[in-house]
């Protein structure tokens, strides 16, 4: 909200120059988020009125300009604005003036000088020049009784600040200059001003029919009826300067005049042309397909959701939020319905973001605006319409449907000091409180607090020491270092830290990757199988409307983003969330009902394993480089991988990683249906895992070094070709070998062409290197045989191979 400084001065002068003004405001919770001056600086610029324009004799775009700045003698003044006239008043700088800064920062010096033959004695300057604006079409033009000679900053007010306040939800009633003055005034303990609003007393008895369908969107409706109104009439220079000094730009006398009581005191209200009205008004729900053109050009539909004031015919407005182009005023308009209410702000909340737009209305609506002064606001909307618009007004129509019940907070003064951290009385407490007008009835250590009706934001007892220590000033709170012991919390041996598998997968060659939270619903469908993803009430936008259960869609995103910049070569992961629907989930401090959030770590490999370089030419990164860098990651713990399918992943290459019994992640190349979509030139190989499997790991244990020496033993089985790897191991594994096997390793793969040489056209030999020892002794050569027939028995029991003649 922006505001100047002298207007709130008029409500509440306490004696702070302008940044002590601005801290005070800070530090009580009205955040100043700008503090600028409303002109920059310049000198010697002063009312003129040109008397006379003629011609310039050597140039047909320019004028020579009498012009009268009660030095006792005119100034020759040459000038190119099209708006150059004798009779008006402009700013003008005299020989010596110094105008604002350009852009090299330096000041524009003016001087005696010739503009084609004819001397120029000072220059007449547009509101651009003077940098009050971006009008640069012609000179700024003065009111007519802005005295000839005097300075232009006192005659348009420009020793003025601007303040800019970032306002928290919960100050709904500082969304105006008088609450930010009443707010000043608690702070400070200067007074505050409250203007007396007269009642505008009834020329005639015409009243619009009004009913309000819909208690639970309006609780107060209030309007009147003013007749011949003038709406050609000039808005005073006063009221556009106020706003806008407010960032609101002046439209029409009528328009101006709302908009003026809104920054005023908060009070967003309407104005309709009556004769455009149908019968008379209904304040309703929507109804599905009614559609509305609004102020803003745009046309709308709207449902049961949202609020609208209808007439007999058609949606007039929508409710809180913004008018209609049907009943805008015009310069037709004779006869207006001034229309000043009490929304519901659950009523409001978040409808105008259903459209895409926000409006200065919606945005006080619907955190609250006082209920009790609707009628006093549309007194002095209607006395500023008959001031300056002329016409004659009707009696105030005022409908009280349901007003907001004011519950009684009760404070404890014990509580309030524990939570502030400071010794209060209880009644430092209530002076504080008292301050803000809450009016506190005193109780046993107690201070019970009924809020006023513009204070939206009292519930609890929090809220009102919050208060107090807004008003006692934050600066006040004593600085007490934290008693509570300090105790280190070490990370178990068992556990890896975040920061140690970010340094691995580094190392590995592979880059992090930070994405959002929320994705494409697409993503979650295809790549995830998630046909009920948790869905956003409020997506940034359409293609961030789910959480996601997956973060190979946020991988995939970043690789097409790298693509589509000329990289050959992409190695990235994630440590991020993913997020299920699990019922059996509970609210607590790191949690949320009903949604279960584990951590995981993603990856995914595309282009040359080592990049471009001389010593390796060959395809890019396949299934066995990436499971060469998950089992980099995962070891010391030997992981298994099991044929699998996944959404995402070629139903072919694609493996479930498993630790014992324990599933923790899948792997695999990316499927040719989203790659085709993707349009990759190439396959990705992908992988995600449970980050907590990720992070655990065995805690070293001591072993000596083996004091005998061991012994090798190469077999070459042959197996069916269905069996793999894995199974050829566990196999071996299994053996009884009275704890003399150390270790297996494949090392050859034989597939003949044609059947042959013992070896079927349905099976395969693989060969083996068993190494055997033992910590006691050297093996003898019956413990050795003993050893490889206990593997070749295993191997023929649980594969149904055999040894290779």
């Amino acid at each position: 909200m922006q505001f100047p400084e002298s207007w709130l001065r008029e409500f509440c002068n306490p004696p702070l120059t302008t940044e002590q003004l601005a801290d005070t405001l800070t530090m009580g919770g009205l955040e100043v988020e700008e503090l600028r001056p409303a002109a920059p600086p310049f000198t010697n610029i002063v009312v003129g009125e040109i008397l006379d324009a003629v011609q310039h004799p050597n140039a047909d775009r320019l004028r020579v300009c009498q012009v009268d700045v009660g030095s006792g003698s005119l100034l020759s003044i040459v000038c190119g604005a099209p708006n150059a006239r004798a009779g008006i008043k402009v700013p003008c700088a005299l020989v010596g003036a110094e105008l604002p800064p350009g852009e090299d920062g330096k000041p524009f010096l003016i001087k005696l000088g010739q503009l084609r033959g004819v001397e120029s004695q000072g220059m007449l300057c547009s509101a651009r020049e003077l940098q009050l604006s971006e009008d640069h079409g012609g000179l700024l033009e003065l009111a007519a009784e802005a005295p000839i000679g005097a300075n232009v900053r006192d005659v348009l007010k420009l020793d003025d600040a601007m303040f800019t306040l970032k306002l928290t939800p919960n100050l709904a009633h500082a969304l105006s200059v008088f609450g930010a003055a009443r707010e000043l005034s608690a702070l400070t303990g200067a007074p505050l001003r409250t203007p007396k609003i007269e009642p505008v007393p009834a020329a005639h008895a015409t009243v619009l029919p009004v009913k309000v369908s819909a208690p639970d969107l309006c609780g107060r409706f209030s309007g009147r009826v003013i007749r011949n109104v003038d709406p050609a009439a000039k808005t005073p220079s006063w009221m556009v300067e106020r706003l806008a000094r407010c960032g609101q730009r002046s439209v029409t006398a009528l328009v101006d005049i709302s908009n003026y009581v809104m920054f005023e005191y908060g009070r967003p209200s309407h104005i309709f042309d009556l004769d455009r009205i149908q019968g008379g008004l209904d304040v309703r729900w929507g109804r599905a397909g009614e559609q509305l053109q609004l102020l803003n050009g745009s046309t709308v539909t709207v449902d049961e959701q949202v609020g609208v004031i209808a007439d007999g015919s058609q949606v007039e407005s929508l409710a809180g939020i913004m008018g209609g182009a049907a009943t805008a005023v015009s310069d037709a308009t004779r006869n207006v319905y001034v229309e000043a209410a009490f929304w519901w702000p659950a009523a409001i909340q978040g409808r105008s973001r259903r459209f895409n737009f926000s409006t200065d209305a919606g945005h006080r609506f619907e955190r609250g605006v006082d209920p009790s002064t609707t009628v006093e606001q549309l007194e002095h909307i209607t006395r500023l319409i008959v001031e300056i618009c002329g016409g004659e007004a009707g009696p105030v129509d005022d409908h009280r449907i349901g007003l907001p019940e004011a519950k009684p907070v009760t404070l404890r003064v014990a509580r309030a000091v524990k939570v502030i951290g400071m010794p209060l009385t209880q009644q430092q407490c209530a002076d504080a409180l008292g301050r803000l007008g809450l009016h506190p009835v005193h109780g046993q250590g107690t201070l019970t607090v009924t809020p006023p009706s513009y204070r939206f934001d009292l519930a609890i007892e929090e809220d009102l020491i919050e208060e107090v220590v807004r008003v006692i000033g934050y600066g006040e709170l004593p600085t007490t270092p934290p008693l509570a012991p300090i105790a280190a919390r070490l990370r178990p041996e068992s556990q890896r830290s975040r920061f140690v598998l970010r340094r691995l997968l580094a190392s590995l060659g592979y880059r992090e990757t930070i994405n959002f939270s929320f994705v494409d619903s697409d993503w979650e469908r295809d790549l995830a199988g998630n046909g009920d993803p948790i869905r956003l009430l409020n997506p940034m936008a359409s293609q961030m409307s789910v959480m996601r259960s997956s973060l190979l869609g946020s991988l995939l995103q970043a690789l097409r983003f790298n693509l589509d910049r000329k990289a050959e070569r992409v190695r990235v992961f994630e440590i991020g969330r993913v997020f299920f629907r699990d019922a059996g989930v509970a609210t607590t401090d790191t949690t949320v009902r009903g949604i279960h959030q584990p951590m995981r770590v993603a990856g995914l490999a595309y282009g040359d394993v080592d990049g471009l370089q001389w010593g390796r030419k060959g395809p890019g990164s396949d299934f066995f480089d990436v499971k060469g860098d998950v089992e980099s990651m995962l070891a010391p713990v030997r992981a298994q991988l099991v044929a699998a399918d996944h959404p995402a992943m070629h139903p072919g290459r694609c493996a479930r990683i498993m630790i014992g019994a324990t599933e923790v992640g899948f792997m695999g190349e990316l499927h040719p249906r989203w790659r085709q979509q993707w349009e990759l030139p190439q396959a990705p190989v992908l992988f995600e895992i449970d980050l907590e499997a990720v992070l655990a790991r065995q805690v070293p244990a001591f072993s000596p070094v083996p004091r005998y020496q061991p012994a090798q033993r190469d077999i070459a089985v042959i197996v069916k070709d269905a069996v793999g790897h894995a199974a050829l191991v566990d196999a071996i594994e299994a053996a009884d070998t009275a704890g003399l096997l150390r270790e297996s390793l494949l090392f050859d793969l034989y597939k003949p062409r044609e059947a042959g040489a013992g070896v079927a056209a349905d099976e395969k030999s693989m060969a083996v290197r068993l190494t055997l020892g033992s910590a006691d002794a050297t093996l003898t050569d019956e413990q050795i045989d003993g050893a490889v027939h206990a593997v070749i028995d295993s191997i023929a029991t649980r594969v149904g191979g055999r040894l290779r003649g």
